[in-house]
């Protein structure tokens, strides 16, 4: 249960956890159930994976079955969400090789996050990120993609030069970024063009 079970104002809430893939469900059960009672909802998706990244972050690394604890903390233009252990070991962003699934969760938090980091504690320490609580959600979407866009960038070396206009990059970074997923898609037994399609549907009827 949160610390504070009230709708507004959008107090604290503090959620006790076990690190343990089964508890990963209630979890994120719970951060969308607060998030909703903070007329929040549009949030939902973004907030429970920066929520199971960092929650799995913690089962990898501090142990299984240790004891965490999770906290949202809303202001008005950001919520901020800290993953508390009992470990003082500092999490790294490697840069994972194909098909190498370590450090990609940090990778995919510093993409959709406006910021995140780690704070050492007395007891261990506390992995935070900031998510936007924009209302918007069309505009959300451009926030993510443009983030994930330049993350992209520099992970392929992509940039733009001094006094040219960054559009054209980030339009060939997306036309190579559509290819690695659909890429991904393929190599993992999928249907490309269903994506493509299903994805044109989905932007046409947001956009409408």
């Amino acid at each position: 249960m949160c610390a504070h079970e009230v709708a507004e104002p959008r107090l604290r809430c503090v959620l006790p956890f076990e690190a343990d893939p089964a508890e990963l469900r209630v979890l994120r059960s719970a951060v969308r159930e607060r998030l909703a009672a903070w007329g929040a909802s549009g949030l939902a998706d973004e907030v429970q994976l920066a929520v199971t990244e960092l929650a799995t972050n913690v089962i990898k690394h501090v142990g299984e079955g240790v004891a965490a604890t999770l906290v949202l903390e809303p202001s008005e233009n950001r919520l901020r969400i800290e993953v508390h252990d009992k470990s003082h070991v500092v999490p790294t962003s490697a840069d994972p090789g194909c098909g190498d699934d370590c450090g990609r969760g940090l990778h995919l938090l510093a993409a959709m996050a406006l910021d995140w980091g780690t704070i050492l504690t007395a007891t261990g320490k506390a992995v935070w990120c900031e998510i936007a609580m924009s209302s918007d959600g069309q505009c959300r979407r451009v926030q993510r993609a443009t983030a994930v866009l330049e993350s992209y960038q520099r992970i392929t070396g992509g940039q733009s030069r001094g006094g040219v206009s960054r559009l054209p990059v980030l339009e060939a970074s997306a036309t190579h970024l559509i290819a690695d997923l659909l890429h991904w898609l393929a190599a993992q037994g999928g249907d490309p063009d269903t994506i493509l399609d299903q994805a044109q549907m989905h932007f046409e009827a947001e956009a409408a």
